[in-house]
């Protein structure tokens, strides 16, 4: 058992100077040591310790085997007699191994599980610190849209905003309970892993008596894993924000479309925000197909608007990009002069980002056609749900120093 113990303690030595995701890879050779330690053990079954031998009163013979119905160390007679004839006995020493093996798995188990905790952990936290900046840029880009029209709609105004401020007190107060679940869940699994481990330490007999009850506690303790909320404002009507709009409404001629292209951009994306400057999101390496095209007529003036519909489609990008960036190879999404609309699927869910920087939007996805409205003197560009007649974002204070293509890009996964 000492080789163990020994096997464990390096492991642990090992985390802290080791990152956030590297304790599962090296667990996995920690794992192949333990179990090259325990077919070790396996070669001298029956030497054990004298402290851990324990002599029958009955039959003043050591207690050799563990009974596996009472749980409890018999000698060889007591195996054969009346009350225990029946039931399976294994080699003390050897079941203690089989024992330590399995909670050596529920330590990988909880382990993974700590890990996992974490990382939602450390998403919530940084979603509750961006927030409340999230929601003032809300405001500011309600306010703006209503401030181009009359004030007649004031009294719309500030409906919207009070619906807004209750909802936003709602979903911080969810995202706070959850940061608190998360850590209190953080706590249990790393509590159960220390105990875990300081069973192994036990002497064979203890180990082999307690052993059912701390199985059962672990894997109680990894049932009911918290997971993040998504938050998400609602993105109600603006009256007359369509109409207003369709003034400017022109129309988009495609060139050098291309279709079911390996397209990198979502797999940068998602690269992007999974760095620790960003939130946390699961990056799929699997290379997307994709349909792209960008706009034949360029834009140094004026205000344009026009739409695309984006269907049920949990990848799209839509918006302007400079005249250079099309024709750049990569078409990175951290490059300047592009000013797009991300939807990036993610599991089951899909978000909003946008360039320029590269910003999140908590607000509902839209289903169907999404309008692109550039006003290109005041440096702004809105995104909005065409079906709703409802904002989705804003870009403010734009730098628009060369020609402007509309840019749309759709992907298959």
């Amino acid at each position: 058992m000492g080789v163990i113990l020994e096997t464990i303690k390096h492991y642990e030595k090992d985390q802290v100077h080791s990152s956030p995701e590297l304790p599962c890879l090296k667990l996995a050779v920690r794992w192949r040591l333990l179990k090259f330690t325990a077919s070790t053990r396996r070669a001298r079954p029956y030497q054990l310790p004298s402290s851990a031998e324990e002599i029958c009163g009955i039959h003043r013979k050591t207690k050799n085997f563990f009974c596996e119905v009472f749980k409890d160390v018999l000698c060889s007679l007591c195996c054969k007699s009346k009350e225990h004839v029946g039931h399976r006995h294994c080699c003390i020493d050897w079941t203690a191994e089989e024992y330590r093996q399995k909670l050596l798995k529920q330590m990988r188990s909880v382990w993974e599980k700590t890990q996992e905790n974490q990382r939602n952990l450390n998403r919530e936290t940084s979603i509750i610190q961006t927030w409340m900046d999230y929601v003032n840029l809300w405001r500011k880009m309600i306010r703006a849209e209503y401030w181009k029209v009359c004030q007649v709609l004031y009294g719309e105004e500030q409906h919207y905003l009070e619906r807004m401020e209750k909802e936003r007190k709602e979903i911080f107060q969810q995202l706070m309970e959850s940061e608190d679940f998360m850590a209190l869940k953080g706590k249990l699994l790393r509590g159960m892993y220390e105990e875990l481990k300081e069973m192994c330490h036990k002497p064979d007999m203890e180990l082999l008596q307690h052993f059912g009850t701390m199985l059962k506690r672990s894997e109680s303790v990894q049932l009911h894993m918290p997971q993040p909320v998504n938050p998400e404002l609602s993105s109600w009507p603006i009256t007359g924000l369509i109409d207003r709009l369709n003034q400017f409404q022109v129309y988009i001629s495609w060139e050098d479309e291309i279709a079911a292209c390996h397209m990198p951009l979502f797999e940068d994306l998602r690269h992007l925000l999974s760095t620790p400057a960003l939130l946390d999101v699961v990056h799929n390496p699997t290379r997307s197909k994709s349909f792209l095209a960008w706009g034949a007529q360029p834009f140094t003036s004026g205000r344009h608007y026009w739409e695309v519909d984006v269907g049920v489609c949990g990848n799209w990008i839509i918006g302007f990009c400079n005249d250079s960036w099309t024709k750049r190879n990569d078409m990175m999404v951290n490059s300047e002069g592009i000013f797009l609309l991300f939807c990036v699927k993610e599991e089951t869910c899909c978000r909003l980002f946008t360039s320029s920087p590269l910003l999140p939007h908590y607000v509902e996805r839209p289903l169907g056609p999404v309008g692109v409205f550039l006003d290109y003197e005041c440096g702004t560009l809105s995104f909005v749900n065409e079906a709703h007649s409802s904002l989705i974002c804003s870009l403010f204070s734009c730098s628009f120093s060369s020609p402007l293509r509309a840019f749309f890009c759709a992907g298959t996964t």
